[in-house]
């Protein structure tokens, strides 16, 4: 579980980043899953933008979250930044461990 503090910071550093993955009003296919769960596992931290009306950003939302057991850190509008701990980080890749 995270905290309130790490939950700060993170939003702070996601408030910089690009969404990665964009998802329309369509179902979520398994090559969107598959591209999330990678760039998952390459940054750790990733913003998403998901478009639809607020019931249906919701509920694809929290279908991404449970499909590629990551948490969400913040959604706004149609922007999301969700988080899933990398076993081994790339300090590369990681959005967590390199400089903005």
């Amino acid at each position: 579980m995270l905290t309130t503090k790490r939950k700060k910071q993170m939003r702070a550093i996601g408030h910089h980043l690009k969404p990665i993955v964009l998802i329309g009003e369509q179902a979520i296919t398994n090559g969107i899953i598959k591209e999330l769960d990678r760039a998952l596992n390459d940054h750790e931290l990733v913003k998403i933008k998901v478009s639809g009306e607020r019931a249906t950003r919701k509920t694809i939302l929290e279908t991404l979250c449970y499909e590629t057991r990551a948490e969400c850190i913040q959604s706004m509008g149609s922007s999301a930044l969700l988080f899933r701990p990398a076993h081994n980080p790339n300090p590369r890749l990681s959005n967590l461990i390199r400089p903005i």
